[in-house]
């Protein structure tokens, strides 16, 4: 069963249960890959949905931090639970460990070296962790192993 389809039966499921939460995040998610598939103009495909997952994911965790400076603890709750909805459809998450094993194995094949080595690096490692990793984290680690 591919993820759209899981997004699918789940969504019925959620709307059977009255789970509120559950399914205005699941209703958001497929507007969201509507949305996308629309702006293709094409039927979308995997790749396509697992982009989108993680875009949202993205934007749960930046209104997360977001919320929680703000000190509106009642959102943030809100939003963690969006998050955990959104990431239980995505690949399994890297760690930070295996995120750093694989920025070095990266660094040494490019041979990088300094700041300017960043981007490099970044353009090759980011579509191997495409879905399973925050962007932010990897050019967190990318940044501090070419400082």
């Amino acid at each position: 069963m591919d993820i759209l389809d899981k997004i699918n039966s789940d969504l019925v499921e959620a709307m059977k249960a009255r789970d509120g939460v559950r399914t205005i995040t699941l209703r958001g998610i497929k507007s969201a890959i509507k949305y996308r598939e629309i702006e293709k103009g094409e039927n979308i495909v995997e790749d396509d949905v697992i982009a989108v997952l993680s875009s949202m994911a993205k934007k749960h965790r930046d209104s997360i931090d977001q919320y929680g400076k703000a000190g509106r603890d009642d959102l943030v709750v809100n939003e963690k639970g969006e998050l955990e909805i959104v990431l239980s459809y995505l690949p399994e998450q890297l760690d930070r460990a295996e995120l750093e094993k694989l920025v070095d194995a990266v660094i040494s094949e490019l041979g990088a070296e300094g700041p300017s080595g960043i981007g490099a690096v970044m353009k090759t490692i980011m579509p191997k962790v495409k879905g399973r990793a925050d962007g932010k984290m990897v050019k967190e680690i990318v940044s501090s192993r070419l400082s």
